[in-house]
């Protein structure tokens, strides 16, 4: 199966433009213009619904398209994730073993997905790994939301509570990654080829 399809239509631009405001959002995050990175977040967040809805509208779906959608997730939420950490006075270096599991997780599901596009085949895939974004980007917008109480003193929250967010929103990837592994285990081993009987049948 090959990645085929308009590289540059509507859909697929809005998935490119998840990558491109990350930077912008990790500087305003680095400045601590919390409100921005809010919206900017927001924004990005949002074309992860409208590229789809888009594809579908205008006759855009392509393998391409299945292909680049997840990437972007992938890229917009490391990257915030990432940057909360290092930047969270909270964290310690030794808690970097969340980056480790988020990044671990996604790099196995892109080489599965490799892996199935070169056999000509779909990944498995289930609602919980959409559950899993979401939930990812919720997570994200929550602690937002945290810092900028914080920032403007609305109301008070222990400095911990970023923490236990992020300890959720990784043990739910490492539990969607798991299912992954299920659902797509024979990706990892050779195809078996079909006898000429079991083809007749």
């Amino acid at each position: 199966m090959k990645l085929t399809g308009d590289k540059w239509n509507l859909a697929n631009f809005l998935s490119y433009s998840r990558i491109i405001l990350i930077p912008l959002f990790i500087y305003l995050l680095y400045i601590k213009d919390f409100w921005y990175a809010l919206i900017v977040f927001a924004i990005a967040s949002l074309t992860d619904f409208f590229d789809g809805w888009v594809a579908r509208k205008f006759k855009q779906e392509s393998e391409f398209g299945k292909f680049i959608d997840p990437i972007a997730d992938k890229f917009l939420v490391i990257a915030a994730l990432i940057a909360i950490i290092w930047l969270d006075p909270y964290f310690r270096v030794y808690d970097s073993w969340m980056i480790v599991v988020i990044v671990g997780r996604d790099v196995l599901i892109t080489v599965m997905r490799w892996l199935a596009i070169r056999r000509g085949k779909s990944l498995r895939t289930s609602r919980f790994g959409k559950f899993k974004t979401a939930f990812q980007m919720i997570s994200i917008v929550l602690i937002l939301m945290i810092y900028l109480e914080r920032k403007f003193h609305l109301f008070d929250t222990h400095v911990s509570v970023p923490y236990w967010i992020m300890l959720a929103a990784t043990i739910l990837t490492a539990l969607s990654g798991v299912r992954y592994l299920i659902t797509n285990w024979q990706l990892f081993f050779p195809e078996r080829k079909k006898t000429d009987e079991q083809a007749v049948e």
